[in-house]
């Protein structure tokens, strides 16, 4: 019997994490030994390459200024595990997440013994805990972020009153596929027969996947850049400005905290989902509240600005669309700058790529080194391997431990340099654990 909650972390991570063969079968004869929780559940479902996390989170501040109770369900987590189920941002409680490891243990050891391929999977577990929270809560709309993919991601099994997909590019190939075409195929899996979809900026081919297949699932869709639009306005300080238009509404002067040009899309795609949601259940629209939750709305790990002189950020560009976006962001509002860069990646990811990018660009420093993966099997890659990728001409310095790297920086840069720690998710989950507990040493 499970009792702590160290136990129930075992538990879950101790089951594999895929099968040889996709399926939502599996899924859908669990969640069904559990009573079907998802059927009590009603949303947004959100899938995408990179942005999800940033609309998720746009979406609860926006439902929340709504004065609805908001269950979100997002990975992978920064700090702890159970921010990947909150309400309201309130992570479950260590208590309430061994209640319900309790309460799946004897199903998942009933569908071991009698299903060919075995019980669940590690995320299948964790979606079914999420489904039975939020059915068990009194929120009033969940926002739940598709895990990995879409058409055979274990969130799949429901039908929400709103899909949304953010953007398409290359991640997870050995997986989803090598070509934009197969990647969207997966993420256009979601989009259910007469549920609004609402897309972002996607690359031509993607586009192409979503217009057919919501054409097929008789699904009305909403497209950044053709059905609502955004019109940047001049930055002050630590935030985007923009106009937003579409969907029969005309925002103006709207602001977010989250820095980057993809950020301003990833709150017009979360604006549409909001809107085509009220305009599904019929209530109206308050446009000081909209304005209120964008310019509050906070991700963790995304141009998150750890320390102010000097300047010291992490932003979780863990694949190579993310790098390119990252790389716009330093040439537009740090080309001024000597920006230095601590780079640390999991082996699985495209690295190359994601060095050429970091190393062409002409403000920036480059430091290389690597971090404590997530397990055996995801490891970070070697730095010397990724100074070997640096483009021709460009060198990047080679450190073993990035807490190495970080000392040596802070001692270099001046006052006027920024830092910026970037990469996987994982590292800058890492790095962000070190300064929360230096601050509270600091402050103890």
């Amino acid at each position: 019997m499970i009792e702590t909650y160290s136990a129930a972390l075992a538990f879950i991570h101790g089951r594999t994490q895929f099968k040889k063969a996709p399926t939502l079968s599996r899924m859908r004869q669990f969640l069904h030994e559990l009573g079907d929780p998802q059927l009590k559940v009603t949303g947004i479902h959100v899938a995408g390459t990179n942005g999800k996390g940033s609309t998720v989170a746009n979406l609860r501040e926006l439902f929340m200024a709504d004065g609805l109770t908001v269950g979100t369900f997002t990975s992978p987590f920064i700090v702890r595990f159970n921010e990947r189920i909150s309400v309201d941002g309130i992570p479950i409680s260590d208590e309430e997440l061994v209640s319900l490891v309790q309460r799946i243990q004897p199903v998942v050891t009933k569908l071991d013994a009698t299903l060919p391929s075995g019980g669940p999977t590690e995320f299948e577990i964790i979606t079914a805990m999420m489904f039975l929270y939020f059915a068990s809560q009194p929120i009033d709309i969940a926002i739940v972020e598709v895990g990995l993919g879409g058409l055979y991601d274990s969130t799949n099994v429901w039908t929400p009153v709103v899909s949304v997909v953010t953007t398409i590019g290359y991640d997870h190939m050995q997986i989803l596929g090598h070509t934009l075409t197969a990647i969207a195929t997966q993420k256009a899996g979601i989009i259910k027969t007469q549920v609004p979809v609402v897309v972002g900026k996607l690359p031509a081919e993607a586009q192409a996947v979503m217009v057919t297949t919501a054409k097929k699932q008789q699904a009305p869709l909403q497209t950044l850049g053709v059905d609502f639009r955004t019109k940047l306005l001049p930055p002050q300080g630590w935030q985007e400005r923009f106009n937003f238009d579409g969907l029969d509404e005309h925002f103006k002067d709207l602001t977010t905290p989250l820095l980057g040009d993809y950020q301003v899309d990833n709150a017009a795609v979360a604006i549409a989902a909001y809107l085509t949601y009220h305009q599904r259940v019929q209530v109206p629209v308050v446009v000081r509240d909209v304005k209120t939750a964008l310019a509050k709305t906070r991700w963790p790990g995304r141009f998150e600005r750890l320390n102010q002189e000097p300047l010291i950020m992490i932003d979780g560009a863990h694949n190579e669309p993310a790098i390119t976006e990252l790389a716009t962001t330093l040439s537009e509002r740090f080309g001024q700058q000597t920006v230095y860069v601590i780079f640390a990646v999991l082996a699985d990811k495209q690295h190359r790529q994601m060095i050429q990018t970091l190393g062409a660009l002409p403000n920036v420093r480059l430091r290389l080194t690597q971090f404590e993966g997530p397990n055996a099997k995801r490891q970070a890659t070697d730095p010397a391997m990724l100074a070997d990728e640096m483009p021709g001409g460009r060198t990047a310095e080679i450190f073993d431990h990035w807490q190495t790297a970080l000392m040596q920086t802070l001692q270099e840069m001046s006052s006027e340099d920024a830092l910026l720690l970037t990469g996987s998710l994982y590292f800058i989950s890492e790095v962000r654990a070190y300064f929360k507990d230096n601050d509270d040493q600091t402050t103890d």
